[in-house]
């Protein structure tokens, strides 16, 4: 039962490609989860990313963008529109950059852990 790497699922995910092949897209479009691989087969609707990716990249980019940002105005003492034409775009730009690869992330991540339906012995909890 235990036989799906988690770390090899979720690489693949963050990659685009489906957790079980490595080799189908796992997307259809920006955001949206194929139901299926369209290579192996696999059944890809169970997953519940939900609103976990948006989350951790939000506190990511965050955390990461207001200590570059203190960092600027201590160092350099930029005016208030330097900091809006540098870290807006920037935090714009690093947001959609890392929203698809971390929901592929818990996309891959749920199905090695066999939740949300991934189980195929049944059980279709959140076991």
């Amino acid at each position: 039962m235990n036989d799906r790497s988690p770390m090899d699922a979720m690489m693949k995910g963050m990659m685009g490609r489906c957790p079980n092949c490595g080799v189908g897209s796992l997307f259809d479009g920006f955001l949206k989860v194929r139901d299926t691989c369209p290579h192996c087969g696999e059944a890809l609707y169970h997953h519940r990313a939900d609103d976990a990716p948006p989350y951790i990249v939000m506190s990511f980019v965050g955390i990461f963008v207001v200590a570059v940002m203190f960092y600027v105005e201590i160092a350099y003492e930029p005016a208030l529109w330097i900091h809006a034409a540098i870290f807006l775009p920037l935090t714009i730009v690093l947001s959609l950059v890392l929203l698809r690869p971390t929901k592929g992330l818990m996309v891959g991540l749920q199905w090695a852990k066999r939740m949300h339906g991934f189980n195929p012995n049944g059980a279709g909890g959140d076991a």
